[in-house]
C-alpha cells in the first residue's frame, strides 16, 4: 500500500484526535487576533454608550446549557459592561434555564477586578426576576405590568420590595432591552410582541445558526443590532475594550477550522492521485 493509499485509509479516530487537540490547545494561549467590529455589532455598542448612567436595561436570557459556548460569553461581556457603566440590570428568562445561566455569568463577571471595585449590589444595581411560563405571552404581559408578570424574584423576594424595581411598571420604564436567544421563544417573539406594539429599543445576541433569521429585523429598524455567534460575541468584547472568552474561543475555532481544511485538502489530493494511478 502506497503512502497516499495509507492516507485514505487513516482511522477517523485519529482525525478526531487531531481536531480535539486543535480545539483545546489554543485555549491555553493568549493570542491577539485582528477582529474587525462590524456595523451590526457596533450599533449595539453605540446604543449602550448613549445610555446615561443609572439607565435600566432588561436582559432576557433565552437559552440553555447547550448554547453556552456561543451565548454565555455575550452575557458575561454585556453584564461586565453594564456594571462598569453603572447601568442597572433587570434579568429575566423565557427559558427555564435562563436565570440559572445568568447567575453563572454573574459569578464569572464578579471575578473581574474592575467590577469588584464597583461592588454591584443585588436589588440596587441588578436583580434576577427568574423564569415564568407563557413564552410570548410573558413578553406581551410585561408591556402592561412587569411586577404582576414577575411577582417574585429568583430567590423568592417580592419584586415590589426590590429598590431597583421601584417605579418600574412596564416597558416605558425600561431604557434598553437585550435578548440572548437560541430559538423559541426568543428574538422573534421580542420583535413581534414588544418592539412593534411598545416601541422598545431592542438588541440581540444569537447563535450562528439563528442569527441569519433575525438580520432582516436590523434592516427594517426593528432591531438595533445583532451579535451573531461566537464572532459577534468577540466583536462586542473588542468594542468594549475588554477581550475575554469569545476572543479566546475564536482563536481555538480558527485553529480547528485550519486543521479540518488541511485534512480535506490532503484527503482530496490522495483520492484523485490514487484514482489516476489506478486508471492508468
Amino acid at each position: 500500500m502506497s503512502f497516499l493509499e495509507k492516507l485514505l485509509a487513516i482511522d477517523r479516530r485519529i482525525i478526531f484526535l487531531f481536531i480535539a487537540i486543535a480545539a483545546a490547545l489554543p485555549l491555553f494561549f493568549t493570542v491577539k487576533l485582528h477582529i474587525e467590529v462590524t456595523p451590526i455589532v457596533n450599533n449595539v455598542y453605540n446604543a449602550l454608550e448613549a445610555l446615561p448612567p443609572g439607565s435600566k436595561v432588561l436582559l432576557s436570557m433565552d437559552y440553555d446549557p447547550g448554547s453556552m459556548p456561543e451565548l454565555q460569553p455575550m452575557a458575561e461581556s454585556f453584564l461586565r459592561y453594564c456594571f462598569l457603566r453603572d447601568l442597572k440590570v433587570i434579568i429575566i428568562g423565557l427559558w427555564p434555564n435562563g436565570p440559572i445561566q445568568a447567575n453563572i455569568a454573574l459569578e464569572e463577571v464578579f471575578k473581574d477586578e474592575e467590577v469588584k471595585n464597583r461592588n454591584p449590589q443585588y436589588g440596587i444595581d441588578y436583580v434576577n426576576l427568574g423564569y415564568t411560563v407563557g413564552n410570548e405571552v410573558v413578553v406581551e404581559r410585561m408591556g402592561s405590568d412587569i411586577p404582576a408578570t414577575f411577582p417574585k424574584d429568583y430567590t423568592g423576594n417580592k419584586t415590589e420590595d426590590l429598590p431597583l424595581m421601584k417605579g418600574v411598571k412596564n416597558y416605558n420604564n425600561i431604557d434598553f432591552v437585550y435578548n440572548l436567544s437560541a430559538g423559541y421563544p426568543g428574538t422573534y417573539e421580542w420583535v413581534i410582541f414588544a418592539v412593534d406594539p411598545y416601541k422598545i429599543k431592542l438588541a440581540a445576541g444569537n447563535t450562528a445558526v439563528q442569527a441569519p433569521l433575525v438580520y432582516p429585523y436590523v434592516q427594517s429598524g426593528q432591531l438595533i443590532g445583532v451579535l451573531g455567534g461566537m464572532k459577534g460575541g468577540a466583536e462586542f468584547e473588542i468594542a468594549t475594550g475588554k477581550p475575554a472568552k469569545a476572543v479566546k474561543y475564536m482563536f481555538s475555532q480558527s485553529v480547528t477550522h485550519a486543521v479540518i481544511c488541511f485534512f480535506i485538502l490532503i484527503g482530496n489530493f490522495a483520492y484523485f492521485a490514487t484514482r489516476k494511478k489506478k486508471g492508468s
